[in-house]
């Protein structure tokens, strides 16, 4: 049974709960839950004393949530083709599951519905659960302003500067069905029911407006705090994040430009590749040659000739074709928030089929992603153990005020 924290009143889903019974509606706009806050309390977590709160991350602010938010250890990352034909379609949709996202950040879920008769208004998964740092994150694809030569919603003229697909590599061994789409979301929290109820019922509010290309589930180590989480091959991935970590060096790395349309102020591009990991392959590799493919220690982090994780590395050290050695004679910065992915075993090898799901935020793809793509496929010696399987790339728009919803400054502008 829910609880109540010390202040007078109802929590949130105690609320919610009380309008199902009474089949009264909820109003679950982008101002309705702030204008319920008066009324009531926020939850406090189940047996909560000496307990810390429920982590819940602002939906609101000057950019979406999810690209500089410390990573959560569970992604989920869905793309979708709409099918809505004109705009007022595409619209619905977005309002609806911004109403979606307005609630379920902040620790509520949808009532489950007065009419026993009816499916519920909400799956149903995350009823006594907090909101676990739930983040989610909207990304809009080239298709979604032109595709087949056709203005789908009257918006091809505010195509974002550098939207177009990530070119394709001489390694790349890409899967189109994994590929692309008209909106990606990632939805980010620290528990996987979490995550996973949030993009369930973005596809279930999405029924007659759009229909799922492809979906992948990620997740990090938990580690310790501050610390940088491995990848797959046992060694830490995101490590240079912190060359950036300013608010002049986000504005520097990740968010667009003021040449960029208006509605992109504040948002930034997110690129997705899938890599595949060779896992039997890397594993019959000595430590010595796991190194030296990255050009750092497996345990420390450090790169070669250095102490700790984070010493500015010194190419000069490393191999000529060390991954972190390519990476650093690119001189490019990008923002990494990648996560660890595994699709059980491959039935054509009986290999494990697992990987990478690399995901980077930037504010000019064309000059910080794509060069260092090139280098690393022509030159980095991590190729012998990894495939290229899928791609895709989305513009982000900034955040959102109350009352808004995602992309209102794109459609209506």
């Amino acid at each position: 049974m829910s609880t109540k924290n010390n202040r007078d009143g109802m929590s949130r889903r105690d609320f919610l709960r009380i309008t199902a019974t009474a089949g009264v509606g909820l109003a679950i706009g982008a101002t309705g839950m702030a204008a319920m806050e008066n009324t009531i309390a926020p939850e406090a977590p189940a047996g909560a004393g000496n307990e810390p709160q429920e982590e819940r991350i602002p939906m609101y602010g000057e950019h979406q949530a999810g690209i500089i938010t410390p990573q959560q250890r569970y992604m989920y990352l869905a793309s979708f083709r709409i099918t809505a034909e004109d705009r007022a379609g595409l619209t619905s949709l977005l309002r609806s599951w911004t109403k979606f996202c307005d609630l379920s950040t902040a620790g509520g879920t949808m009532k489950t519905g007065s009419n026993p008769l009816l499916p519920p208004d909400d799956t149903g998964e995350t009823l006594d659960l907090p909101a676990s740092g739930l983040t989610v994150t909207f990304g809009f694809g080239p298709t979604l302003f032109s595709a087949d030569g056709k203005d789908r919603f009257g918006i091809a003229g505010k195509m974002p500067r550098f939207l177009k697909d990530i070119p394709r590599m001489p390694k790349d061994n890409l899967d189109p069905l994994l590929s692309g789409g008209d909106i990606c979301i990632q939805v980010c929290a620290e528990d996987q029911q979490v995550a996973f109820h949030a993009v369930r019922n973005f596809i279930r509010l999405a029924t007659g407006s759009a229909t799922v290309n492809w979906m992948q589930e990620g997740f990090i180590s938990g580690g310790s705090s501050g610390q940088t989480p491995r990848n797959l091959f046992g060694f830490k991935d995101g490590t240079a994040n912190g060359l950036h970590q300013t608010e002049q060096g986000y504005k520097d790395v990740i968010w667009a430009g003021d040449d960029e349309p208006a509605w992109m102020k504040g948002g930034t591009y997110m690129a997705y590749r899938k890599v595949r990991m060779l896992l039997e392959i890397w594993d019959r590799a000595s430590l010595s040659d796991q190194e030296d493919t990255f050009g750092r220690y497996k345990e420390s982090g450090a790169s070669y000739g250095r102490k700790g994780e984070f010493d500015e590395a010194d190419p000069s050290k490393m191999p000529a074709t060390a991954h972190v050695r390519l990476a650093k004679e690119a001189g490019r910065l990008i923002h990494r928030r990648g996560y660890s992915y595994s699709d059980g075993i491959d039935p054509r090898t009986g290999n494990v089929n697992a990987g990478l799901l690399f995901i980077s935020f930037q504010k000019n793809p064309e000059e910080q992603l794509v060069p260092m793509l090139k280098l690393m496929q022509s030159k980095d010696a991590l190729n012998e153990y990894t495939s290229h399987v899928a791609s895709g790339l989305f513009a982000c728009p900034g955040g959102l005020r109350e009352g808004q919803y995602i992309g209102q400054s794109l459609l209506e502008s």
